[in-house]
């Protein structure tokens, strides 16, 4: 039973988050439009409702009490109407009282002890009603609780008059029957009102799922088309085993015993003709979305690594790979076509947009605005572009940080911009991409930018430079940045100066595989971006030899390998190499050069050029030679690695081939900004 409530828990504040994300985003568009449209006083009225009847029957008492003054508050707007003058009054407060249910969600989140004393937001709520309803002209304090308004018991309808009977099973063993029957029931009064059901107090008696279970759960119509509604209401529901309508509920006890016969016997006649709709459904109709644990996706996802694995050893074995047979070769050809297939369907699982995350940071942008007295507009590029959810979890507290540095840091006042030639607003720009090899998610502003002389002062007070200053480039000077206790800021503010922020952003995000990187001009404004491989995914590489050492190339980054011509290599004063293709030069790296790699192929005629691309960045990879198309499963490098900057050398992970070898795998575009950049 313990599992049962666990799991009910977790459904309640999936969502009852997932509401309070869309009542944020819609409080925002209303913010903009300076006016709650019709369909944005209906919308927040659905959303508190909701939340009130699902806290009410988890018994959060806090939660429930707050929705539901809100919701009559809105059932009043809803009803009446209400001057644009209060927009801005009315917005404050709804984000004030979701801001209670939120940090209320965190504390069922960590098992803390709810809030008890919320007489602060009841008053708050009955004051802003009087004041829209005109029995007050403003806001002001009193110790006035609004109460909740009478609205219709529906229990109290007399059952024998109606016309038809839905009698509802649960699946067996689902538990908390009486709670699972009062949510069908709660989202049916967001529909109608003419309805009544048996029995009546399953919200607070626990005694009847006992009849329940018995005698199922009865809800009563007589009109046709609220029995429709609560039938769909009744297919959206989860655990639902089956239902039953009965019409002509009104008769006598052996003509409900007859026609709840002939209904249970179309329910068959359903099943092959699909004769009478509103005869019975089962399992077929029940709502297709389910919410799995992530654990077991990452589990799902790690034995399809190890399938790829397994088949690469079964194809490569030598006892069967020089026995040339055509049976096994057709066999395998079909496994490789089945794993791709089960591969992409299982790293599809786990894909969500990043837009949830992304659309968070409008409410910090928003607040930040108002309480600095700046004007900011937020802009959202890829917001729409899908990645794992491992990432999207591991990335929205770095973003928060780096949202609310741009805003406090970053953004200059008005006054400020307007004499550097600016626009007085300042913008704040979120974009995502996806390379095809990595997720790059970055955070631009258009503010003051950072001041490498005073970032070079403040690391040589605290005597951290390890070398004469005027030997410090850029990029080195940045990294200061990142150091734990760094700050740029003089002054703290309620939002920054602490030295708490960029170092904690680099390491949830080296938690997730990637790195930062840090790119800022003095009075233009400053841009970092997160790299994530995309770890845990099947790839298809080029695997080639440097010396001993084996590697693999992503196919998608290869353009073309070849064998390179003398006359077409190009030396450079700075002794650096390339290859004159297509009226192109393209530099040239060598591997064993760049790994102090020992091989006996020096001569670049000897080898074998792999020219590569990422991010319209081309050059060419110089290695011994080719081995061949690879699939292989990417791992990602242990995280004890890091403080050697694997990433920084190029490296974005491994992979166990089917003999067991480790080969490393290549990041193209890391390779080019840390060999050919520098």
């Amino acid at each position: 039973m313990e599992n049962n409530f666990d799991s009910v828990v977790d459904m309640f504040l999936f969502e009852a988050n997932t509401l309070l994300e869309q009542l944020d985003e819609i409080l925002l568009r209303v913010e903009e439009d300076k006016e709650f449209s019709a369909d944005y006083i209906n919308e927040i009225f659905r959303i508190m409702h909701t939340i009130k009847g699902s806290a009410a029957m988890m018994q959060f008492n806090g939660i429930m009490t707050i929705s539901h003054k809100i919701e009559d508050l809105f059932y009043y707007i809803r009803e009446n109407g209400l001057k644009n003058q209060f927009t801005e009054a009315l917005i404050n407060l709804v984000f004030k009282c979701t801001d209670f249910i939120k940090n209320e969600i965190s504390k069922i989140q960590n098992d803390s002890p709810l809030t008890e004393n919320i007489k602060e937001y009841e008053i708050e709520i009955k004051e802003m009603l009087d004041v829209v309803s005109g029995k007050k002209e403003h806001v002001s304090n009193n110790n006035t609780i609004i109460q909740p308004q009478s609205s219709e018991d529906i229990s109290e309808i007399n059952n024998s008059g109606k016309r038809y009977c839905v009698k509802v099973d649960f699946d067996d063993g689902s538990g908390m029957e009486n709670l699972r029957a009062f949510m069908i029931i709660n989202h049916l009064k967001d529909m109608t009102s003419n309805f009544s059901y048996e029995p009546e107090d399953i919200e607070t008696n626990k005694e009847t799922i006992k009849d329940i279970l018995q005698n199922s759960f009865r809800i009563y119509f007589d009109k046709e088309k609220d029995l429709k509604l609560g039938v769909d209401v009744i297919k959206d529901t989860l655990n639902i085993k089956n239902y039953t309508v009965i019409e002509n509920y009104a008769k006598t006890e052996d003509e409900i015993k007859l026609e709840a016969e002939s209904n249970t016997a179309s329910v068959s006649a359903q099943d092959n003709n699909q004769a009478n709709e509103q005869s019975s459904s089962s399992k077929q109709n029940k709502q297709s979305l389910i919410s799995v644990n992530l654990s077991k996706l990452d589990k799902l996802a790690n034995l399809v690594g190890e399938i790829v694995i397994t088949e690469s050893m079964v194809v490569s074995n030598p006892e069967v790979k020089n026995l040339n047979l055509d049976s096994f070769t057709k066999a395998t050809r079909q496994l490789r076509k089945l794993t791709d297939e089960l591969q992409d369907v299982v790293m599809s699982l786990r894909m969500v947009p990043v837009s949830g995350v992304f659309q968070k940071m409008k409410r910090i942008v928003r607040d930040m605005s108002k309480n600095l007295g700046k004007d900011v507009e937020l802009i959202l590029i890829g917001d729409d572009i899908e990645v794992d959810k491992t990432i999207v979890d591991g990335i929205a507290d770095p973003l928060m940080h780096l949202v609310r540095n741009s805003m406090d840091h970053g953004i200059e006042p008005a006054d400020e911009r307007i004499r550097k030639g600016k626009n007085p607003k300042g913008t704040i720009t979120l974009t995502a991409l996806n390379t095809g090899g990595e997720i790059l998610i970055t955070v631009e502003d258009d503010g003051k930018g950072l001041n490498p002389d005073n970032i070079l002062a403040k690391a040589k007070a605290r005597n951290l430079l390890q070398k004469p200053e005027s030997e410090y480039s850029l990029k080195e000077i940045f990294s200061f940045v990142m150091l734990p206790g760094f700050s740029t800021k003089d002054a703290v503010t309620e939002f920054s100066g602490r030295g708490v922020g960029m170092d904690v952003v680099k390491k949830n995000i080296e938690t997730v595989g990637g790195n930062v990187v840090l790119d800022s001009k003095l009075d233009k404004g400053t841009a970092i971006t997160f790299k994530i491989p995309l770890t845990l995914a099947i790839v298809d590489g080029m695997q080639v030899t440097v010396g001993d050492t084996e590697f693999i190339i992503p196919i998608k980054n290869i353009q073309q390998s070849l064998n390179i011509n003398k006359k077409d290599i190009v030396k450079n004063t700075d002794g650096s190499e390339g290859i004159m293709l297509r009226n192109k030069c393209y530099p040239i790296i060598r591997l064993h050069d760049l790994y102090g790699i020992d091989s006996s192929i020096k001569e670049l005629e000897e080898g074998i050029l792999v020219l590569v691309e990422a991010e319209n960045k081309g050059y060419g990879i110089f290695v011994d030679k080719l081995l061949g198309e690879q699939q292989v499963v990417v791992k990602p490098l242990p995280v004890l690695l890091n403080k050697f900057d694997i990433k920084g050398a190029g490296i974005s992970g491994c992979s166990i081939l089917g003999d067991g070898s480790i080969n490393l795998i290549l990041d193209v575009i890391n390779i080019y900004e840390n060999t050919l950049e520098d």
